[in-house]
Protein backbone atom coordinates (compact mmCIF):
# COMPACT_ATOMS: atom_id res chain seq x y z
CA UNK A 1 0.00 0.00 0.00
CA UNK A 2 2.79 2.01 0.89
CA UNK A 3 6.59 2.48 -1.00
CA UNK A 4 9.37 1.63 0.80
CA UNK A 5 11.78 3.93 -0.97
CA UNK A 6 12.84 6.78 0.89
CA UNK A 7 15.65 9.26 -0.60
CA UNK A 8 17.44 8.86 2.80
CA UNK A 9 17.55 5.28 3.46
CA UNK A 10 20.73 4.61 2.20
CA UNK A 11 22.97 7.03 4.44
CA UNK A 12 21.50 5.15 7.57
CA UNK A 13 22.71 1.32 6.39
CA UNK A 14 26.09 1.97 8.61
CA UNK A 15 23.94 2.78 11.97
CA UNK A 16 22.58 -0.16 13.94
CA UNK A 17 18.99 0.79 15.00
CA UNK A 18 18.75 2.85 18.28
CA UNK A 19 19.08 6.83 19.21
CA UNK A 20 21.84 8.04 17.03
CA UNK A 21 19.84 6.72 13.90
CA UNK A 22 16.37 8.04 15.26
CA UNK A 23 18.02 11.50 15.40
CA UNK A 24 19.49 11.03 12.16
CA UNK A 25 16.24 10.06 11.37
CA UNK A 26 14.77 13.11 12.46
CA UNK A 27 16.85 15.10 10.98
CA UNK A 28 16.38 13.48 7.44
CA UNK A 29 12.78 14.66 7.75
CA UNK A 30 13.50 18.41 8.80
CA UNK A 31 13.38 19.42 4.99
CA UNK A 32 11.70 19.56 1.85
CA UNK A 33 9.91 17.18 1.01
CA UNK A 34 8.93 16.53 4.33
CA UNK A 35 8.56 20.08 4.82
CA UNK A 36 5.19 22.63 3.40
CA UNK A 37 7.98 25.25 3.37
CA UNK A 38 11.80 25.17 1.88
CA UNK A 39 13.55 27.48 4.58
CA UNK A 40 11.60 26.24 7.52
CA UNK A 41 9.58 22.71 9.29
CA UNK A 42 5.95 22.74 8.69
CA UNK A 43 4.29 19.91 8.72
CA UNK A 44 0.47 19.84 9.00
CA UNK A 45 -2.05 16.90 8.92
CA UNK A 46 -2.90 15.80 5.36
CA UNK A 47 -0.82 17.81 3.65
CA UNK A 48 1.83 16.51 0.55
CA UNK A 49 4.66 17.23 3.09
CA UNK A 50 2.50 14.95 5.65
CA UNK A 51 2.13 12.21 3.20
CA UNK A 52 5.33 12.12 1.81
CA UNK A 53 6.62 12.16 5.77
CA UNK A 54 3.94 8.91 6.41
CA UNK A 55 5.30 7.18 3.01
CA UNK A 56 8.65 7.77 4.08
CA UNK A 57 8.25 6.10 7.97
CA UNK A 58 6.03 3.15 6.59
CA UNK A 59 9.34 2.35 4.34
CA UNK A 60 11.44 2.11 7.79
CA UNK A 61 8.50 0.47 9.61
CA UNK A 62 8.34 -2.48 6.88
CA UNK A 63 11.97 -2.57 6.70
CA UNK A 64 12.26 -3.45 10.75
CA UNK A 65 9.53 -6.09 9.71
CA UNK A 66 6.17 -4.61 10.53
CA UNK A 67 3.00 -4.47 8.53
CA UNK A 68 2.10 -0.86 7.67
CA UNK A 69 -1.68 1.03 7.52
CA UNK A 70 -3.15 4.43 7.20
CA UNK A 71 -5.85 4.14 9.90
CA UNK A 72 -9.65 5.97 8.98
CA UNK A 73 -8.31 9.14 10.95
CA UNK A 74 -5.08 9.36 8.79
CA UNK A 75 -2.80 8.10 11.25
CA UNK A 76 0.20 6.04 10.29
CA UNK A 77 0.46 2.34 12.05
CA UNK A 78 2.95 0.13 11.99
CA UNK A 79 2.60 -3.87 13.89
CA UNK A 80 5.17 -6.28 14.85
CA UNK A 81 3.29 -9.36 15.55
CA UNK A 82 3.97 -10.74 18.88
CA UNK A 83 4.64 -14.79 19.64
CA UNK A 84 0.93 -15.45 19.00
CA UNK A 85 -1.56 -13.85 15.93
CA UNK A 86 -3.60 -10.98 16.55
CA UNK A 87 -1.82 -10.58 20.26
CA UNK A 88 -3.01 -6.82 21.99
CA UNK A 89 -0.27 -4.49 21.74
CA UNK A 90 2.05 -2.28 23.60
CA UNK A 91 1.55 0.51 21.33
CA UNK A 92 4.34 2.80 21.13
CA UNK A 93 4.39 6.62 19.66
CA UNK A 94 3.77 10.05 19.09
CA UNK A 95 3.13 12.55 16.43
CA UNK A 96 4.07 13.22 12.66
CA UNK A 97 3.19 17.04 12.82
CA UNK A 98 4.67 20.07 13.48
CA UNK A 99 3.83 23.38 14.33
CA UNK A 100 4.75 26.26 11.76
CA UNK A 101 8.74 26.85 11.98
CA UNK A 102 9.08 23.68 14.33
CA UNK A 103 12.15 21.91 15.30
CA UNK A 104 12.94 18.61 14.17
CA UNK A 105 12.48 16.55 17.43
CA UNK A 106 8.82 17.54 18.90
CA UNK A 107 6.83 14.25 18.54
CA UNK A 108 8.87 12.79 15.60
CA UNK A 109 11.22 11.76 18.07
CA UNK A 110 9.28 9.57 20.00
CA UNK A 111 7.76 7.87 16.40
CA UNK A 112 11.26 6.64 15.37
CA UNK A 113 12.09 5.04 18.73
CA UNK A 114 9.14 3.19 18.20
CA UNK A 115 10.61 2.15 14.66
CA UNK A 116 14.18 1.77 16.04
CA UNK A 117 12.82 -0.47 18.99
CA UNK A 118 11.01 -2.65 16.78
CA UNK A 119 14.36 -2.82 14.33
CA UNK A 120 16.53 -4.10 17.60
CA UNK A 121 13.97 -6.71 18.41
CA UNK A 122 14.02 -7.75 14.58
CA UNK A 123 17.14 -7.94 14.47
CA UNK A 124 17.75 -10.45 17.21
CA UNK A 125 14.76 -12.39 16.08
CA UNK A 126 12.74 -11.78 18.86
CA UNK A 127 9.09 -11.70 19.74
CA UNK A 128 6.67 -11.12 22.58
CA UNK A 129 3.73 -12.41 24.17
CA UNK A 130 2.19 -8.91 23.18
CA UNK A 131 2.92 -6.89 19.60
CA UNK A 132 4.69 -3.67 19.44
CA UNK A 133 2.99 -1.24 17.20
CA UNK A 134 4.15 2.16 16.43
CA UNK A 135 1.77 4.65 15.71
CA UNK A 136 2.32 8.62 14.54
CA UNK A 137 -0.26 10.45 15.26
CA UNK A 138 -1.61 13.02 12.58
CA UNK A 139 -2.63 16.60 14.04
CA UNK A 140 -1.81 16.43 18.02
CA UNK A 141 -0.51 20.01 17.42
CA UNK A 142 -3.78 21.10 15.92
CA UNK A 143 -1.60 23.50 13.21
CA UNK A 144 -4.08 22.80 9.99
CA UNK A 145 -7.59 22.38 11.60
CA UNK A 146 -8.58 24.64 14.76
CA UNK A 147 -8.76 21.29 17.07
CA UNK A 148 -5.55 19.56 18.61
CA UNK A 149 -5.39 15.67 19.25
CA UNK A 150 -7.80 15.25 16.96
CA UNK A 151 -6.52 11.51 15.06
CA UNK A 152 -5.56 10.68 19.04
CA UNK A 153 -9.60 11.19 20.12
CA UNK A 154 -10.49 8.89 16.81
CA UNK A 155 -8.01 6.08 18.44
CA UNK A 156 -9.38 6.38 22.15
CA UNK A 157 -12.67 6.13 21.40
CA UNK A 158 -13.40 9.99 22.09
CA UNK A 159 -14.27 10.96 18.66
CA UNK A 160 -17.77 9.93 18.23
CA UNK A 161 -18.64 11.97 14.88
CA UNK A 162 -15.77 14.36 13.50
CA UNK A 163 -16.51 17.89 13.03
CA UNK A 164 -18.44 18.67 9.62
CA UNK A 165 -17.96 22.10 9.51
CA UNK A 166 -14.01 22.10 10.11
CA UNK A 167 -11.82 24.24 7.76
CA UNK A 168 -8.13 25.37 7.47
CA UNK A 169 -6.90 28.91 6.80
CA UNK A 170 -7.38 28.06 2.78
CA UNK A 171 -10.86 27.05 2.89
CA UNK A 172 -9.85 23.67 2.48
CA UNK A 173 -12.45 21.03 4.44
CA UNK A 174 -11.45 18.26 6.82
CA UNK A 175 -13.37 16.00 4.73
CA UNK A 176 -12.01 17.24 1.16
CA UNK A 177 -8.36 16.91 3.24
CA UNK A 178 -9.65 13.38 4.08
CA UNK A 179 -10.47 12.31 0.65
CA UNK A 180 -7.64 13.45 -0.98
CA UNK A 181 -6.01 9.96 0.81
CA UNK A 182 -9.55 8.24 0.26
CA UNK A 183 -10.39 8.77 3.62
CA UNK A 184 -13.76 10.31 4.73
CA UNK A 185 -14.82 12.52 7.63
CA UNK A 186 -17.68 10.41 8.44
CA UNK A 187 -15.46 7.28 9.14
CA UNK A 188 -13.05 8.98 11.22
CA UNK A 189 -14.50 7.62 14.46
CA UNK A 190 -13.37 3.68 12.87
CA UNK A 191 -10.05 4.54 13.94
CA UNK A 192 -11.00 3.60 17.31
CA UNK A 193 -9.30 1.02 19.16
CA UNK A 194 -10.88 -1.82 21.79
CA UNK A 195 -9.34 -1.58 25.25
CA UNK A 196 -8.83 -5.09 24.57
CA UNK A 197 -6.08 -4.76 22.18
CA UNK A 198 -4.08 -2.49 23.93
CA UNK A 199 -2.19 -3.18 26.98
CA UNK A 200 -0.16 0.37 27.27
CA UNK A 201 0.93 3.08 25.98
CA UNK A 202 4.76 4.24 25.83
CA UNK A 203 5.75 7.85 24.97
CA UNK A 204 9.22 8.98 24.35
CA UNK A 205 9.25 13.10 24.53
CA UNK A 206 11.87 15.92 24.33
CA UNK A 207 11.27 17.68 27.59
CA UNK A 208 9.93 20.84 26.04
CA UNK A 209 11.93 22.24 29.39
CA UNK A 210 14.81 22.85 30.98
CA UNK A 211 14.53 21.06 34.00
CA UNK A 212 16.36 18.00 32.92
CA UNK A 213 19.33 19.89 31.62
CA UNK A 214 19.13 22.67 34.76
CA UNK A 215 20.01 18.81 36.72
CA UNK A 216 22.25 17.15 34.27
CA UNK A 217 19.71 14.61 33.46
CA UNK A 218 19.55 12.81 29.90
CA UNK A 219 16.17 11.76 30.86
CA UNK A 220 13.36 11.55 33.37
CA UNK A 221 10.20 10.01 34.05
CA UNK A 222 6.58 11.67 33.63
CA UNK A 223 3.96 11.37 36.66
CA UNK A 224 1.34 13.19 34.89
CA UNK A 225 0.76 15.91 32.49
CA UNK A 226 -0.59 19.32 33.86
CA UNK A 227 -4.22 20.03 33.55
CA UNK A 228 -4.89 23.15 31.29
CA UNK A 229 -6.88 25.93 31.12
CA UNK A 230 -7.19 28.30 28.01
CA UNK A 231 -9.17 31.71 27.88
CA UNK A 232 -10.33 34.42 25.56
CA UNK A 233 -10.47 38.25 27.05
CA UNK A 234 -11.74 40.47 25.72
CA UNK A 235 -11.44 44.16 28.01
CA UNK A 236 -13.57 46.90 25.90
CA UNK A 237 -13.04 50.54 27.01
CA UNK A 238 -13.31 53.89 25.08
CA UNK A 239 -11.37 54.55 22.33
CA UNK A 240 -10.26 58.19 21.61
CA UNK A 241 -7.68 60.35 20.03
CA UNK A 242 -4.32 60.32 21.59
CA UNK A 243 -3.70 64.18 21.73
CA UNK A 244 -7.12 65.15 23.34
CA UNK A 245 -8.31 62.78 25.29
CA UNK A 246 -6.76 63.84 29.08
CA UNK A 247 -5.03 61.08 31.07
CA UNK A 248 -7.51 61.17 33.85
CA UNK A 249 -10.43 60.60 31.78
CA UNK A 250 -9.33 57.68 29.83
CA UNK A 251 -10.68 53.91 29.51
CA UNK A 252 -7.88 52.68 27.94
CA UNK A 253 -8.53 49.47 27.22
CA UNK A 254 -4.43 48.30 26.52
CA UNK A 255 -3.13 49.87 30.17
CA UNK A 256 -5.86 47.55 31.46
CA UNK A 257 -4.98 44.51 29.74
CA UNK A 258 -1.12 45.10 30.51
CA UNK A 259 -2.00 45.11 33.99
CA UNK A 260 -4.17 42.19 33.83
CA UNK A 261 -1.09 40.25 32.48
CA UNK A 262 1.22 41.64 35.19
CA UNK A 263 -1.23 40.58 37.80
CA UNK A 264 -1.77 37.24 35.73
CA UNK A 265 1.82 36.67 36.02
CA UNK A 266 2.24 37.60 39.33
CA UNK A 267 -0.50 35.04 40.33
CA UNK A 268 1.18 32.24 38.47
CA UNK A 269 4.83 33.01 40.47
CA UNK A 270 3.09 32.53 43.32
CA UNK A 271 1.85 28.93 43.31
CA UNK A 272 4.05 25.65 43.55
CA UNK A 273 6.68 25.01 40.94
CA UNK A 274 4.44 23.23 38.36
CA UNK A 275 1.82 26.33 38.21
CA UNK A 276 2.31 28.35 34.83
CA UNK A 277 0.55 31.25 33.84
CA UNK A 278 0.55 32.56 30.39
CA UNK A 279 -0.49 35.31 28.01
CA UNK A 280 0.67 34.85 24.92
CA UNK A 281 -1.56 36.40 22.41
CA UNK A 282 -3.04 40.25 22.76
CA UNK A 283 -4.76 42.13 19.45
CA UNK A 284 -5.52 45.92 20.18
CA UNK A 285 -7.72 47.50 18.29
CA UNK A 286 -7.78 49.87 16.33
CA UNK A 287 -4.16 49.42 17.01
CA UNK A 288 -2.59 52.62 15.72
CA UNK A 289 -0.08 55.22 17.14
CA UNK A 290 -2.60 57.79 17.38
CA UNK A 291 -5.58 56.55 19.19
CA UNK A 292 -5.93 55.46 22.86
CA UNK A 293 -6.89 51.68 22.60
CA UNK A 294 -10.95 50.91 22.50
CA UNK A 295 -10.95 46.96 23.11
CA UNK A 296 -7.58 44.42 23.88
CA UNK A 297 -8.68 40.53 23.46
CA UNK A 298 -6.04 38.60 24.90
CA UNK A 299 -5.56 34.71 25.95
CA UNK A 300 -4.56 33.10 29.30
CA UNK A 301 -3.24 29.62 29.40
CA UNK A 302 -3.11 28.35 33.00
CA UNK A 303 -1.58 24.85 33.86
CA UNK A 304 -0.69 22.57 36.62
CA UNK A 305 -0.43 19.31 37.62
CA UNK A 306 -3.09 19.18 40.08
CA UNK A 307 -6.58 20.15 38.62
CA UNK A 308 -7.05 22.26 42.04
CA UNK A 309 -4.09 24.11 42.14
CA UNK A 310 -4.43 25.00 38.54
CA UNK A 311 -8.19 25.66 39.13
CA UNK A 312 -7.32 28.18 42.61
CA UNK A 313 -5.26 30.44 40.43
CA UNK A 314 -7.77 30.77 37.97
CA UNK A 315 -10.20 31.88 40.25
CA UNK A 316 -7.56 34.13 41.69
CA UNK A 317 -7.27 35.37 37.90
CA UNK A 318 -10.85 35.91 37.24
CA UNK A 319 -10.91 38.00 40.81
CA UNK A 320 -8.08 40.32 39.90
CA UNK A 321 -9.42 40.98 36.49
CA UNK A 322 -12.85 41.58 37.46
CA UNK A 323 -11.49 43.98 40.05
CA UNK A 324 -8.64 46.51 37.74
CA UNK A 325 -11.46 46.13 35.32
CA UNK A 326 -14.14 48.27 37.56
CA UNK A 327 -11.18 50.66 38.65
CA UNK A 328 -10.41 51.22 35.15
CA UNK A 329 -13.71 51.46 34.12
CA UNK A 330 -13.28 48.83 30.84
CA UNK A 331 -16.08 46.08 30.22
CA UNK A 332 -14.55 42.60 31.11
CA UNK A 333 -15.73 39.44 29.12
CA UNK A 334 -13.60 35.79 29.55
CA UNK A 335 -14.66 33.01 27.79
CA UNK A 336 -13.65 29.48 28.45
CA UNK A 337 -11.85 27.65 24.97
CA UNK A 338 -10.09 24.61 26.78
CA UNK A 339 -10.43 22.89 29.41
CA UNK A 340 -8.20 19.50 29.55
CA UNK A 341 -8.34 17.42 33.12
CA UNK A 342 -4.81 16.61 34.33
CA UNK A 343 -3.99 12.77 33.14
CA UNK A 344 -1.68 10.64 35.45
CA UNK A 345 0.39 8.26 34.29
CA UNK A 346 -0.15 4.75 35.49
CA UNK A 347 1.76 4.37 38.49
CA UNK A 348 2.81 0.88 37.75
CA UNK A 349 4.22 1.76 34.50
CA UNK A 350 5.60 4.64 35.89
CA UNK A 351 7.49 2.65 38.98
CA UNK A 352 8.88 0.37 36.02
CA UNK A 353 9.96 2.85 34.03
CA UNK A 354 11.36 4.55 36.73
CA UNK A 355 13.32 1.47 37.33
CA UNK A 356 14.61 0.66 33.70
CA UNK A 357 15.76 4.29 33.49
CA UNK A 358 17.77 3.55 37.31
CA UNK A 359 19.51 0.16 35.99
CA UNK A 360 20.28 2.23 32.81
CA UNK A 361 21.45 5.39 33.99
CA UNK A 362 22.83 4.27 37.33
CA UNK A 363 20.70 7.36 39.17
CA UNK A 364 17.51 7.41 40.87
CA UNK A 365 15.34 9.31 37.50
CA UNK A 366 14.11 12.63 38.03
CA UNK A 367 10.47 12.53 38.11
CA UNK A 368 8.40 15.29 36.63
CA UNK A 369 5.39 16.74 35.29
CA UNK A 370 4.57 17.69 31.95
CA UNK A 371 3.44 21.18 31.68
CA UNK A 372 2.85 20.83 27.80
CA UNK A 373 0.10 18.71 26.34
CA UNK A 374 0.69 14.89 24.94
CA UNK A 375 -1.27 12.48 23.34
CA UNK A 376 -0.84 10.49 26.28
CA UNK A 377 -3.24 12.47 27.97
CA UNK A 378 -5.57 11.47 25.00
CA UNK A 379 -4.40 7.54 25.23
CA UNK A 380 -5.05 7.27 29.16
CA UNK A 381 -8.64 6.70 27.90
CA UNK A 382 -8.07 3.50 26.39
CA UNK A 383 -5.38 2.56 28.36
CA UNK A 384 -2.71 2.70 30.47
CA UNK A 385 0.04 5.32 29.80
CA UNK A 386 3.59 6.11 30.37
CA UNK A 387 6.22 8.86 29.04
CA UNK A 388 9.56 9.06 29.37
CA UNK A 389 11.37 12.60 28.72
CA UNK A 390 14.62 13.28 26.81
CA UNK A 391 16.94 16.39 27.38
CA UNK A 392 16.98 19.34 25.07
CA UNK A 393 19.22 21.77 24.71
CA UNK A 394 18.27 25.01 26.32
CA UNK A 395 14.54 23.49 26.71
CA UNK A 396 13.73 25.04 23.46
CA UNK A 397 10.80 23.23 21.52
CA UNK A 398 8.27 24.45 18.66
CA UNK A 399 11.58 26.30 17.07
CA UNK A 400 14.11 25.51 14.19
CA UNK A 401 16.61 25.70 17.21
CA UNK A 402 15.14 22.66 18.89
CA UNK A 403 18.40 20.22 19.65
CA UNK A 404 18.60 17.38 21.43
CA UNK A 405 21.95 15.21 21.97
CA UNK A 406 22.41 11.82 20.48
CA UNK A 407 23.97 10.32 23.56
CA UNK A 408 21.02 11.23 25.47
CA UNK A 409 18.98 9.49 23.10
CA UNK A 410 20.85 6.33 22.94
CA UNK A 411 20.25 6.14 26.22
CA UNK A 412 16.80 6.78 26.61
CA UNK A 413 16.69 4.16 23.49
CA UNK A 414 18.18 2.10 26.35
CA UNK A 415 16.03 2.86 29.17
CA UNK A 416 12.80 1.61 26.63
CA UNK A 417 14.47 -1.49 25.68
CA UNK A 418 15.02 -2.31 29.27
CA UNK A 419 11.49 -1.14 29.91
CA UNK A 420 9.90 -3.35 27.22
CA UNK A 421 11.92 -6.53 28.63
CA UNK A 422 10.50 -5.99 32.31
CA UNK A 423 7.09 -5.28 30.77
CA UNK A 424 7.39 -8.65 29.13
CA UNK A 425 8.48 -10.48 32.34
CA UNK A 426 6.35 -9.03 34.74
CA UNK A 427 2.85 -10.11 32.68
CA UNK A 428 0.93 -13.76 33.03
Amino acid sequence: MMSSDCSDTASFSALPPGGHRAVARCDALGVAPYSEEKDQLFRPYLSASYRATCDCIAGWMQSAGMKTRIDAAGNLVGRYEGLTPDAPALLIGSHIDSVRDGGRYDGMLGVLMGVELVAHYAAQGRRFPFALEVIGFGDEEGSRFPAAMLTSRAVAGLLKEAPADMQDPAGITLQDALAEDGLARERMPEASRKPEEILAYLEAHIEQGPVLEAENRAVGVVTAIAAQYRFRVRMKGVAGHAGTMPMTLRQDALAAAAEAVLAIEKIGQSGPSDLVATVGQLTVVPGVPNVVPGEVVFSIDVRAGDAAVRNAATAEIHTALEALAARRKVTLEISLQQDLPATPCDAALTDMLSEAAQSVTGTVPRRMVSGAGHDAMILAALSPVCMLFIRCEGGISHNPAEAVNPSDVEQAFQVMTRFIEDFAGRRP
